[in-house]
Order: structure tokens, then C-alpha cells, then sequence
């Protein structure tokens, strides 16, 4: 237990209750808020401040944790997914997106990319999906499925980035 106190929108806010509030901003990555406090921080933070240094949490860290990351990541649309596996965040994101309204078409469109990515990238499509529907989502599905690994990677942490931020800035506290 941490005594650290800070002030984060204008109220004290201690730093494991902190964490706990941070934990799923980087899907199921608890290392992300526990690895921004083990550094240098202002007593006095805000939503920005927060996603500018967890952003560079994740930037330094190593390629196979960002895979890690990467990978703790729900396909979207998956109809056979588990929903006590998603976040909150991801659950209501996907249904913002229209994801869990999908006909069987779509379903199958969805569920054919979703097989193909993977196999071909060894991990999820990502994508920040809130302001897209599922007809944007399957349309990005469709090009970057053509782009080279290495591509894809770099793409997936910077959508986890503008997944991270909207989360950030929907926290309500």
C-alpha cells in the first residue's frame, strides 16, 4: 500500500487507487500504470499527463511486451468471445461501433478477417473504433490485411495509443 497522494481533477486521489483506476486503460496490462509510478511523477496530474506518460510507459517497453499488449486485445465482433474476457471499455466500445449488432453477413465478413489477420500477423486487428462503424472497421479490415508485419505492429501500439487516450479522457473521476 502506497501513501503517495496526488491531486488528479482537482481531487486527492492516493496512488494505489490510482493504479486501480488506471489498470485497464491498456487492455488487461497492469504493468503499464504500476511501471508509470515506479518513475518520477507530478503530484499534480491531469488526463493528458496521464496518457503522455503511459504512452512512453509503453514505448520503452520491450517488443515482446508490447506483443504481449498487443495480443491481450479482443477480436472485434467476435460473437463467440467470452464477455467476462472484455473490459468494460472494450465492451462498450464495440457496442458504439455496432459490433455487437452484426447480421450473419457481417458476421461472417468479420469472423473471415479476423482469421486471416491473425494468421497472418499472429495477433488481433486493432483499431480505435469509437466514431467508426462496423462498415469503416470491416473496410480498415480490408486494406490492412495487405500491410507487412512490422507495419501492422507499429500501427497496432499507435491505435492502442488512441484507444488508451479516449479511455483516459472518458474516466470519470
Amino acid at each position: 500500500m502506497s501513501n503517495k497522494t496526488f491531486t488528479f481533477n482537482s481531487k486527492t486521489i492516493n496512488q494505489d487507487e490510482l493504479i486501480d483506476l488506471l489498470e485497464s486503460i491498456y487492455e488487461h496490462s497492469p504493468w503499464v500504470p504500476l511501471r508509470l509510478f515506479s518513475g518520477k511523477i507530478n503530484k499534480t496530474i491531469d488526463k493528458e499527463y496521464l496518457y503522455e506518460k503511459m504512452k512512453v510507459v509503453v514505448n520503452n517497453a520491450s517488443k515482446t511486451e508490447k506483443l504481449n499488449l498487443i495480443r491481450s486485445h479482443p477480436e472485434l465482433g467476435n460473437k463467440l468471445q467470452k464477455t467476462d474476457e472484455l473490459t468494460k471499455f472494450s465492451k462498450d466500445e464495440q457496442k458504439s461501433a455496432g459490433l455487437d449488432r452484426c447480421n450473419e453477413e457481417e458476421f461472417k465478413i468479420l469472423t473471415h478477417l479476423n482469421q486471416q489477420y491473425r494468421a497472418q500477423f499472429e495477433f488481433p486487428f486493432i483499431i480505435a473504433v469509437k466514431g467508426l462503424s462496423k462498415n469503416n472497421i470491416i473496410s480498415e479490415m480490408k486494406i490492412r490485411v495487405n500491410s507487412t508485419k512490422q507495419e501492422e505492429f507499429e500501427t497496432a501500439i499507435n491505435e492502442i495509443h488512441k484507444i488508451a487516450k479516449l479511455r483516459i479522457y472518458d474516466l470519470n473521476y
